[in-house]
């Protein structure tokens, strides 16, 4: 049994599963900081759930009291009633902050491929700056940038398949050439945790083994699934906006202008060897008969109706 208490936020949610399996399986004693800590879970109460208290600093330093090592998964994908980057920046801030004062040894962080604190784009900029935030708190941490992660409970390649499923017609923005390194769930997971016996300051480019173009993804799972979708490269902004009508069909954001102008700035790729292990294309083989099957919403998941 390990003795070092780990806390983890999001335990309940999508990456925060994977790893809270990954702790408990080793025996480390786990606490989850959430946004839903009533919420029903598949860990049948084997880890204490505790509110974020991030208007409450002392608070929160009190919830981590006897804490070893935070692992922060929470972030926003887009700004929605009260949730936005801005206020995410300032909740991860405060968490950190509290974490130091409640005397937390380490700090494993998710960030992004290519933060950079000069874009335009918040989701860039903001990682970049809670990075700098994070290497200056003087707390020993690990920063681990994944770009797109797939997995069963998968949002975007789940939902690019259920487009394949069922439009006659698939809007790819621009020239669909920009790139991007998949990288399963599970083994960002095992990265994670791997991180939370070291002591040294690490900056990890969590990347899978594949670098697929858009247009290559795309064709990688119309073949799987045998979809006869026709593929059309529009303008950006066009493909953004067809999206947009479907997403007040399925009241949800299904792709975002920042992703657009993310995805088309290249941003979702890097120049290192891939620390993941597992394939997209032989897990898209492996669940070709459920994948993209039903829609997976964004506000469903993280927002209350």
């Amino acid at each position: 049994m390990k003795n070092k208490k780990i806390a983890i936020t999001g335990a309940f949610s999508y990456s925060g599963k994977y790893i809270a399996k990954r702790l408990l399986e080793k025996g480390y004693p786990l606490i989850t900081l959430t946004g839903h800590p009533d919420r029903p879970t598949s860990f049948n109460g084997h880890i204490p759930a505790y509110p974020f208290n991030f208007e409450d600093r002392d608070a929160l330093a009190e919830t981590l009291q006897g804490v070893d090592t935070l692992i922060n998964t929470y972030w926003v994908r887009f700004d929605h009633n009260n949730s936005s980057f801005f206020s995410a920046i300032s909740n991860i801030r405060t968490l950190f902050w509290a974490a130091k004062q409640a005397g937390v040894r380490r700090i494993i962080h998710i960030s992004i491929t290519n933060p950079d604190r000069t874009s335009g784009l918040p989701y860039f900029w903001g990682k970049a700056i809670l990075e700098e935030d994070l290497k200056r708190l003087g707390v020993s941490y690990a920063i681990l940038r994944p770009t797109v992660i797939f997995g069963k409970e998968d949002i975007l390649i789940n939902n690019i398949a259920w487009f394949l499923r069922r439009f006659p017609v698939f809007a790819v923005p621009g020239d669909g050439d920009y790139r991007l390194q998949p990288v399963y769930v599970d083994d960002l997971a095992e990265l994670a945790v791997a991180q939370v016996e070291s002591d040294q300051n690490a900056v990890i480019e969590a990347i899978g083994p594949e670098t697929y173009t858009f247009n290559g993804l795309l064709t990688m799972l119309k073949n799987t699934l045998g979809s006869k979708t026709l593929l059309v490269h529009t303008p950006p902004m066009v493909a953004q906006r067809l999206s947009a009508v479907v997403g007040k069909a399925v009241q949800d954001f299904v792709l975002t202008e920042d992703e657009v102008v993310g995805l088309l700035e290249d941003r979702l790729v890097v120049d290192a060897p891939p620390a993941g292990k597992t394939r997209l294309s032989d897990w898209v083989k492996e669940h070709a008969d459920t994948l993209g099957t039903q829609y997976a919403s964004e506000i469903d998941r993280h927002y209350d109706q």
